[in-house]
């Protein structure tokens, strides 16, 4: 079978730039304690350096799951009002979840950053249950539609990467 997969150029680095920065939400996969895979829809934003981050609750399943077991994968991209949903892009992010500790400069400037593109979620961070999750990509998997598949390094998923 040949390999449909194309070489990464910037074009498809610009488009999956564009898809994380225009990003208000994800699809989270994760894995529960008993093996079964779980997928739930997450907040989702950058960091300053434009890392992918959520603010997060302690009493949701999947915040429990990442906790237990880290790597997971979100997927951005939204599909458009017209025309077949599979040709619209999108954008699979394999990852790590790392939790930012409540007290300390990193979480501050997070929420800083954070509260720009989410101004409502000021209410969720006074909650002792709610904290951020910063997610280190290690690849991803960009469909710009139908038969434009790239896969992309985590550098080129970064502004000037």
């Amino acid at each position: 079978m040949a390999d449909v997969i194309r070489p990464t150029d910037d074009e498809a680095r610009a488009l999956a730039q564009s898809l994380m920065a225009e990003a208000r939400f994800a699809a989270l996969g994760v894995l529960l304690e008993d093996g079964q895979p779980l997928v739930t829809r997450v907040a989702f934003g950058l960091d300053a350096q434009g890392q992918p981050v959520s603010l997060v609750s302690d009493l949701a399943l999947h915040t429990g799951a990442l906790r237990r077991h880290p790597p997971c994968s979100l997927m951005v991209g939204e599909p458009g009002a017209k025309g077949d949903a599979l040709t619209h892009p999108r954008l699979s992010l394999l990852a790590e979840a790392e939790f930012v500790p409540r007290q300390g400069p990193a979480h501050e400037a997070l929420a800083a950053t954070y509260l720009r593109h989410h101004p409502k979620a000021k209410l969720y961070l006074q909650f002792a249950d709610f904290s951020f999750v910063r997610f280190a990509v290690t690849a991803a998997h960009l469909n710009g539609g139908f038969g434009k598949a790239f896969r992309l390094a985590a550098a080129d998923l970064l502004p000037n990467g």
